[in-house]
């Protein structure tokens, strides 16, 4: 572009000087060649900015923090006039996101296509766009720019670790009470029928007492006696750590298109280990048809009552994709706000990393209240917080409470599956009677 401009104003320069000096008709042509340039080019840039469209479209906006997001590019030239180059400019807020790209010589009525693939490191919610367009003229001397603006938002979950085992209690013995509450869920216990509502599935039709009232009768279901999995998840501000890392490896998606895909670490956070640790457990339980609730103590305060279905699975998850470590109540306010809420014999797994005495306060109002705690402790001393978790361990031991010690750059998968043998070698009589200690 430098060089069109130098050499349009040479021409002009010297049409110019020539007309002055001399008169002669070669200098005025010169002088109107330059004005005439400068004014097509102009009328060139603007003509291909106002004609050219961009849309950008992906199959899904849901993905996971590790997946490759791909997205669509199409970019359109509705005029006669080619454009002797287009650059896209991919303004989204997605950390490392691709679809920038320099088109050259975007013929007239024609359409260019092209995948653009990002790696997704952070979970949140991202708007895909905005798109900036730039191009010009042959002679390069005008550029334009023309900013289309974003019309979807990309939602990343948390990462979701494999886990193969982890314990949870049986909950009331077959046969036992059953919970006095209605269930959208079929369950083996039907609390009797009422009549069919738009909207009620053709399954859960009654047949007999359907024929018998002459109108279509539905059962209903109270909620079986399986104990209820609860994740409380540790938002207190204070709580967490975060150590900073110096030398930040950034992997880009051409150098992952030359190798296998590293695999990606999450960042040297309590918080961040806390949020995936608590998605891979809502993943695992509601993957064994447990009845799963999530709650946390962050502004705001959530609660999503336990339920067992894969909408439960995706309403815990765009949850956490949004939960910060901004709160000002503890895990035990959260357990004292919460606990007499459950069923008896109801899993809550507390995952803090916390190693204040209040924490033995909560799981001894649990263990009163004859539910069943289990503390993942993230070790913050290897998040660069001041106290290891020795201490506040040997004190759940004693209790008899199962605990699963997370620390920084540890294999969640391997850590968290490992507990469920750790509890075949040890006593957890704790999760059948309640049992106190001292608290330290």
């Amino acid at each position: 572009m430098r060089t069109g401009r130098i050499f349009i104003a040479l021409i002009f320069a010297i049409g110019l000087t020539g007309v002055i000096v001399d008169g002669a008709a070669l200098y005025s042509r010169f002088l109107f060649l330059s004005i005439l340039l400068t004014v097509i080019a102009w009328a060139w840039t603007r003509w291909v900015i106002n004609r050219l469209t961009l849309e950008r479209s992906s199959r899904q906006l849901r993905a996971n923090v590790g997946d490759v997001f791909e997205e669509g590019y199409k970019l359109n030239n509705n005029g006669i006039l080619p454009a002797p180059w287009v650059e896209v400019i991919n303004r989204s807020g997605l950390p490392e996101a691709a679809g920038s790209r320099l088109l050259t010589l975007v013929m007239g009525r024609q359409m260019r296509s092209y995948t653009a693939r990002s790696w997704v490191t952070r979970r949140g919610s991202f708007q895909l766009g905005p798109t900036r367009i730039l191009t010009g003229d042959p002679f390069g001397l005008f550029r334009a720019v023309k900013e289309i603006s974003p019309n979807e938002t990309l939602i990343v979950f948390p990462m979701i670790h494999e886990i193969q085992s982890f314990p949870s209690p049986p909950g009331l013995l077959p046969g036992g009470q059953v919970i006095r509450t209605r269930s959208q869920d079929i369950t083996p216990h039907a609390a009797g029928v009422r009549e069919y509502v738009h909207g009620d599935a053709m399954k859960r039709i009654h047949w007999p007492t359907s024929v018998r009232r002459n109108r279509l009768m539905v059962k209903e279901f109270e909620q079986d006696p399986q104990a209820e999995v609860w994740i409380y998840l540790d938002c207190q501000r204070t709580a967490h750590f975060e150590r900073r890392s110096q030398h930040e490896e950034e992997i880009t998606m051409p150098a992952m298109l030359l190798a296998k895909r590293p695999k990606l670490k999450l960042p040297a956070s309590t918080f961040e280990y806390s949020v995936s640790i608590a998605a891979s457990l809502a993943h695992y339980f509601i993957g064994q048809r447990r009845a799963v609730g999530f709650a946390s103590a962050g502004l705001p305060f959530t609660e999503l009552p336990a339920e067992r279905s894969e909408r439960q699975e995706a309403k815990i998850l765009e949850t956490l994709a949004f939960v910060e470590a901004n709160g000002n109540l503890s895990i035990a306010a959260l357990v004292a706000a919460q606990s007499s809420l459950h069923p008896q014999r109801s899993s809550i797994i507390l995952v803090t990393p916390t190693t204040r005495p209040d924490l033995l306060q909560a799981v001894d109002d649990l263990l009163m209240r004859y539910l069943s705690p289990v503390v993942v402790l993230l070790d913050a001393h290897t998040f660069g917080g001041p106290t290891s978790p020795e201490n506040i361990v040997n004190s759940l031991h004693e209790r008899r409470v199962p605990v699963c010690v997370v620390s920084c750059d540890a294999d969640l998968s391997l850590v968290l599956s490992s507990i469920s043998t750790t509890l075949k070698t040890q006593d957890f009589s704790a999760w059948q009677t309640p049992a106190l200690s001292p608290s330290i």
